[in-house]
């Protein structure tokens, strides 16, 4: 066969050697049959289909501006002729993006004639958003002030937050044209930064510009405006806070001296001005913002120390009394003048009685006489009454002024409450035995704000009850595991007191689960508050599980507990019980080491508290003979069949160790 094959090949050789026009033909001819065989059969489908064209995240008729195509140039146009612009880069799929788009909407509906809205599709894929930007996250905010920028906001999503922060861009700089507005600046603010600039010479001074960019800088680094600054022109009110020299930035703290922007040793520029404020600042009442359930900002600044955390409904664009109320205690909490925390310097007093159906006192302390009068027309006792706490201090380096009302006590009032006060107010105490304490105490505490329509969720983990608008205040010791809250009835002056003394006669706050008891549950399920009513009946044995979500082998008990709950069924003397510690704070005498631990509470001897051995495994036998080891009494003798219930109990006990020894022969034998 193969030598046919071979002689056919040849005499085909042969006569295309003969013939090589027809031998190139032949092969040009197979040539073209295979090609086209090979461009449409050989080719592969595509199997990813091309992505649509993306669609407006906005309406048209909106306030933003909507680039949905990632127009990234034609944002930067805009941006450059507005005054002040928010461009806002988002992905059309992302859940906080659509979240973040009503918000945006709100707030660009309030400020459109002043500031430019613009948005980006920063994930289509063609666009040039996406090529040059890398994101990690959406939606990302940033902001613009004429060229300067961006100035990224970090703050929560929420149109008061975000229209008060675009707002302290848009106007980064405050003029002060009175004493009057500079005494109310340095008094409201928590820490104010006051630049004094003659614009004779000059409509714009050098200095000037550099002091308005440091403003923006500051907001760069603190989205949430804890510092202000403010510009003076009047040479005459600049001297009211010690500048006389053109182009001088004056930094007032409350606590200790002011200082003045060093221009011998630094040049004054936006980025020395900016890092000299945020070295030298002082921080009384700090903000937190904990982002998600596990942030760990709340729980980095929770191992500073003891924190006293005031959860209170903010409004960052309307004035809060109840943040003035904290903050007044936090400034006399820290106002150490010397070892006994009372001011060294004499001070002048004087009371008067404020206009109105309340009678009421209101002190004036000053540190020099001759300014007393000047003060007394300041506070303008005749257009308003004293209100329950009023924290002033003056600019003047001299002077320090607080002004309070000390209501006359009417029978059947609170202890330590100011009777006509705000509703929803802290009850403050007459005495003031809270200055400088901070100087006096161990148990130095630092004061947090956290808003209390945000976070919430955390303050009724820390056992908040209802949110009836009334500010919740805790006290967190991490270091010693505890917590305390502050009662509806206390001042805060005296449950900051309490804290800070030795030993404190405040009780730790327990936080528990509730949860609906089942009628027909073998197994009570015992919580914080129900603990010590079950546990420590003394007409009741009890043994208690102790036990978690998280544990692992918790969860392989639950059958073993389940059938010694079925032998004690109708029983009256023995209560099987478990508490998940994990979500119930117990008393420190009453915790244990390590879950699973069950222990046993026999009743008329609750001190006498029998912990089951942990080198025992924790089988239904085991757990049987510990019951009836360590109990005066059969447990069975308070049912209404003595006889009846032994015999069925002894029955199922003999089964259990029969099966036992049953599987451990089987074993041995399989080995």
């Amino acid at each position: 066969m193969l030598q046919r094959v071979r002689a056919q090949l040849r005499q085909v050789s042969a006569q295309m050697a003969r013939r090589p026009v027809l031998c190139c033909g032949a092969i040009l001819l197979i040539c073209a049959l295979i090609l086209p065989i090979t461009l449409t059969c050989g080719r592969e489908k595509a199997v990813v289909a091309l992505a649509r064209a993306p669609g407006r995240f906005f309406p048209t008729d909106g306030q933003v501006l909507d680039l949905f195509l990632g127009q990234l140039e034609e944002a930067h146009v805009l941006r450059e002729e507005a005054d002040v612009s928010v461009v806002f880069y988002y992905a059309p799929w992302c859940a906080h993006c659509l979240t973040a788009q009503r918000v945006l909407q709100q707030v660009a509906l309030r400020l459109t004639a002043q500031v430019q809205f613009v948005a980006v599709n920063c994930w289509w894929h063609q666009g040039r958003c996406r090529k040059q930007k890398n994101f990690f996250q959406y939606p990302v905010i940033h902001l613009y002030y004429w060229r300067f920028g961006p100035i990224e906001y970090r703050g929560p999503v929420q149109s008061e937050y975000l229209e008060s922060f675009i707002l302290r861009v848009s106007t980064p700089l405050t003029y002060l044209p009175t004493s009057r507005a500079l005494h109310t600046f340095l008094t409201h603010q928590q820490q104010g930064v006051v630049g004094y600039f003659q614009f004779n010479s000059s409509p714009q001074p050098a200095g000037y510009i550099s002091f308005l960019l440091s403003a923006l800088h500051a907001l760069r680094r603190d989205h949430q405006g804890a510092v202000r600054f403010a510009v003076v022109t009047n040479q005459a009110v600049a001297e009211g806070v010690s500048l006389r020299e053109d182009e001088s930035v004056y930094l007032h703290r409350h606590l200790n001296s002011s200082l003045v922007f060093p221009r011998a040793q630094r040049n004054l520029t936006a980025q020395a001005v900016c890092d000299w404020v945020f070295e030298n600042r002082e921080s009384v009442v700090h903000w937190i913002q904990p982002t998600g359930a596990k942030s760990y900002s709340l729980e980095a600044e929770l191992q500073k120390g003891p924190a006293l955390l005031t959860f209170l409904p903010h409004n960052p664009l309307s004035a809060n009394q109840l943040l003035n109320q904290v903050t007044d205690v936090a400034l006399r909490y820290h106002s150490c003048g010397s070892e006994d925390g009372v001011s060294s310097v004499p001070r002048c007093c004087q009371s008067l009685l404020a206009s109105g159906a309340e009678a009421s006192v209101c002190e004036l302390c000053v540190s020099h006489c001759w300014a007393l009068s000047v003060c007394v027309e300041h506070v303008q006792l005749s257009s308003a009454p004293c209100r329950s706490v009023q924290g002033s201090y003056s600019p003047f380096s001299q002077i320090s002024v607080c002004c309070r009302s000390v209501p006359r006590p009417i029978p059947g009032s609170i202890p330590g409450s100011i009777p006509g006060s705000i509703p929803g107010s802290i009850p403050v105490s007459i005495t003031d035995s809270i200055t400088g304490l901070q100087c006096r105490t161990n148990n130095t505490l630092r004061f947090y704000m956290l808003d209390a329509t945000l976070h919430w969720t955390l303050a009724q983990r820390l056992g908040a009850t209802n949110h009836s608008g009334r500010p919740f205040i805790t006290i967190i010791n991490l270091r010693d595991e505890t917590h305390y809250v502050l009662k509806h009835t206390d001042s805060l002056e005296d449950f900051i007191q309490n804290f800070s003394v030795s030993f404190s006669p405040l009780h730790r706050h327990l936080v528990g689960h509730k949860q609906h008891q089942h009628t027909q549950s073998l197994i009570q399920e015992v919580t914080s508050d129900s603990f010590l009513d079950t546990v420590m009946d003394s007409q009741r044995d009890v043994l208690l599980l102790y036990y978690s979500t998280w544990c692992g082998f918790c969860s392989l008990l639950n059958h073993v507990f389940l059938q010694l709950a079925r032998l004690f069924q109708g029983n009256g003397a023995l209560t099987v019980a478990r508490v998940n510690v994990g979500r119930n704070d117990l008393p420190w005498e009453f915790m244990v080491d390590h879950l699973p631990s069950v222990l046993l509470f026999p009743r008329h001897r609750k001190q006498m508290s029998v912990k089951f051995p942990e080198n025992t495994p924790m089988t239904v036998p085991n757990l049987l003979r510990f019951v009836l080891q360590h109990t005066s009494h059969a447990p069975w003798e308070e049912s209404g069949s003595g006889a009846e219930s032994a015999s069925l109990l002894g029955a199922e006990l003999h089964r259990l160790l029969r099966e036992v020894s049953g599987r451990q022969e089987g074993k041995c034998e399989a080995s």
